[in-house]
């Protein structure tokens, strides 16, 4: 009991405000919880990695990937798959959705481990740094999908991605997440109960919240993260950004280039657990 004590007091001090770095990353924060991640990914998950030799070491780069499993287990997994990598590189930053704002502790937290809010002005400060940012072109919509969709690609929007790699003349990484999608099966959600507290849904799934807290648990599937290879934006001119076909149609190429690599994956795995 004094170590759980000693252990709660630790992270209320780090929880606490501190020096961060410009893009309010806490360091010691992000390093103090890394192994229960670690153990998560390692362990829990046992994420298996492919296409090492494609994750960016450094910036301007964008990592483009599907998303999903209700709650965002995916975007933590996607940190540590290149942090593992290249732990001594400046890792992964998060654009986050407009929803977590509303939620004055929770965006708190995930600014402090990394996420910042969602926009291109945002973006591109990031990129100019020379960070390597994560992108789920799938928002909310990819988390919410429910069971019988999974895998599925939900639309990218209208390229804002694409767009931001023109501008920055930032590397797109495609990438590909197997495993995600079955640690909270999601049969139904409601929305009307969710919109009091900032949420889009509150999610249904065969143990929450059948079983209370212990239904967000999730189930210890076996993952797999693959990184395509990149493709390169720096010879975009000025007149392309605008171009709105031109836009979409390399924004639907890259979903099609992820959606391959999810089904190519799907047809080798014999089981959803091992």
């Amino acid at each position: 009991m004094k170590k759980v004590v000693e252990l709660f007091d630790q992270l209320k001090s780090l929880t606490q405000a501190r020096t961060v770095d410009t893009f309010g990353r806490d360091e010691e924060l992000l390093e103090f919880l890394r192994p229960f991640f670690q153990f998560l990914f390692l362990h829990y998950f046992r994420v298996s990695l492919s296409g090492k030799q494609h994750i960016p070491k450094h910036g301007p780069a964008i990592i483009v990937a599907n998303h999903s499993g209700t709650l965002p287990y995916d975007g933590a997994m996607l940190h540590l798959a290149v942090h593992n990598v290249y732990p001594k590189a400046s890792g992964v930053r998060f654009l986050v959705d407009d929803f977590i704002s509303e939620w004055p502790y929770v965006s708190d937290l995930v600014r402090r481990l990394g996420g910042i809010p969602a926009s291109m002005a945002n973006a591109i400060r990031l990129l100019k740094a020379e960070q390597t940012i994560a992108i789920f072109p799938e928002g909310v919509k990819g988390v919410g999908k429910y069971y019988d969709e999974r895998y599925d690609l939900k639309p990218f929007g209208h390229g804002g991605f694409v767009r931001l790699a023109m501008k920055s003349r930032a590397t797109i990484i495609p990438a590909a997440i197997i495993g995600a999608e079955e640690i909270h099966p999601m049969i139904a959600k409601c929305e009307r109960l969710a919109r009091p507290f900032g949420l889009p849904y509150i999610p249904i799934t065969p143990t929450f919240p059948w079983l209370g807290p212990l239904g967000m648990i999730p189930l210890p599937t076996k993952w797999q993260i693959a990184f395509g290879k990149p493709l390169s934006f720096a010879d975009a001119k000025p007149r392309d950004i605008e171009n709105e076909s031109l836009v979409l149609k390399k924004a639907e190429a890259i979903q099609k280039t992820i959606q391959t690599m999810i089904s190519a994956r799907l047809k080798k795995r014999k089981s959803v657990w091992y």
